[in-house]
């Protein structure tokens, strides 16, 4: 029986190196929905979702059939299946990029499907072509399926704190790009235009995906910048005011190399109640949000709203969110 302790140790030699791994091997199979997948506002269409064994595409559509592609983190395997009954595995272990990428698309091709991708590396600052980069890449199985069993507690809080709005959400959702999980609030109003300015990634990516005001919130495994696993948040545009707020727990506060608010897994780990912890950071996180930004939390919050009917000034509401810049 494996570890299934709710927030295991994710520290390690074997950590940033495992993390590598994933992301690019997640770039490879994430790409094959960008490529097949009908396109769903925000790319909502390319994400992952976190199952009872790791991570997957969720059903892609080809020709009159479908398939789906899994990330097994507990048997380690990339398994994929088909709606005509088909199906082929192949083991996760270290190795280059290259073959990985050889693995998958010649176990796609067994299964009748041909598609391509276009292979450059995405949200990492160097240019890595994942169809011939033949650098060594460590997989450490125990190491993620630490990671996966993590994910499990991060969605549940996730989804537990995405059930409070009432206002347009997004589902909680495993973005392969930034190898980070992730739910997002709307205001329903229109964003400036994105800067954008990601590493390897079209600017016109990053307006579609910040089109609209948002708060986002999510778990990440961390990267170069800041090297440790975390739950942040933050918001676009951000409001004026909003990166000085002091929020719970204490462990968490807003980091200007990221632009965000983060609280640190090994915090969380630490504390009597982990679910506790990031409840009152996405929460709090939020809450700054929605003050600085002028947002009428009676319409867009379940509690609130419902408070809200239970008085005389239920009839009507003012603009959901006037944005961070009036």
């Amino acid at each position: 029986m494996k570890d299934t302790t709710a927030w295991p140790d994710l520290s390690g030699p074997s950590a940033q190196s495992t993390v590598q791994t994933l992301h690019l091997w997640t770039q490879v199979v994430g790409k094959t929905r960008l490529a097949l997948a009908p396109m769903v506002n925000h790319w909502w269409n390319v994400t992952f979702r976190v199952t009872p064994r790791g991570l997957t595409t969720r059903a892609i559509p080809y020709a009159s059939r479908t398939f789906d592609v899994e990330f097994d983190l507990i048997d380690h395997e990339l398994v994929i299946r088909s709606s005509t009954g088909g199906s082929e595995r192949f083991e996760l272990k270290e190795g280059s990029v290259a073959a990985f990428h050889q693995r998958y698309f010649a176990a796609l091709r067994r299964l009748g499907i041909e598609v391509s991708i276009y292979p450059r590396a995405v949200e990492i600052p160097e240019t890595i072509w994942l169809d011939s980069d033949l650098t060594h890449r460590e997989y450490d199985p125990d190491w993620a399926h630490h990671f996966f069993v993590a994910l499990i507690a991060a969605d549940r809080a996730l989804c537990e704190f995405r059930s409070g709005f009432l206002g347009k959400v997004s589902p909680v959702q495993f973005f392969w790009g930034g190898l980070d999980l992730a739910v997002t609030r709307f205001s329903g109003r229109q964003a400036p235009l994105h800067p954008g300015g990601f590493p390897n990634v079209p600017d016109y990516v990053m307006w579609e995906a910040y089109s609209h005001e948002v708060s986002s919130a999510g778990f990440w495994p961390g990267d170069a910048r800041y090297p440790q696993p975390a739950f942040y948040s933050y918001a676009y545009p951000e409001p004026p005011g909003f990166s000085h707020v002091r929020v719970e727990p204490d462990a968490a506060g807003y980091e200007p190399s990221l632009g965000e608010f983060v609280l640190p897994y090994s915090a969380v780990r630490a504390a009597r109640s982990p679910q506790r912890e990031v409840r009152a950071f996405l929460n709090g996180t939020y809450a700054a949000a929605a003050e600085f930004a002028h947002c009428d939390r009676a319409a867009l919050e379940r509690e609130a709203h419902d408070r809200s009917l239970r008085t005389p000034q239920a009839s009507g509401h003012a603009p959901a969110w006037r944005g961070a810049e009036q």
